[in-house]
């Protein structure tokens, strides 16, 4: 909105409203779509389709691309959290191998001292 613009609160009501029934009349259309393709979850193509019937054509387009830059970005973090994964694996192995090294080394010492014990009786 422009600057210097004020929405009352009774105006504010009514546009939540209208964007609560047009979330609901969207969500049966886009349901219709999947009861069609025998499933019970709507997915994006059932949104878009959903859409298209109720003449929103318009805004098809932007949907597709909010919804690839949404899964780019999915990718983006399922990737980061495997690398992240990944990391913690190989920092928790070198972690591992160092306490199985100090303990062959702490053995290591007790036969030695154990041995000059036995040469000295």
């Amino acid at each position: 909105l422009p600057d210097g613009v004020n929405i009352s609160k009774e105006a504010r009501s009514a546009i939540s409203r209208a964007a609560s029934v047009f979330v609901l009349y969207a969500t049966s259309c886009a349901n219709n779509f999947a009861v069609k393709g025998k499933r019970k979850t709507l997915n994006a193509g059932d949104v878009l389709s959903a859409m298209e019937e109720m003449e929103f054509q318009r805004f098809v387009a932007p949907l597709k691309e909010s919804l690839e830059v949404y899964r780019r970005e999915q990718k983006g973090k399922k990737e980061a959290r495997k690398d992240k994964d990944k990391k913690a694996d190989s920092e928790e192995q070198d972690k591992s191998r160092e306490e199985d090294n100090e303990e062959d080394d702490e053995r290591m010492e007790e036969e030695e001292q154990n041995d000059e014990e036995e040469v000295d009786n």
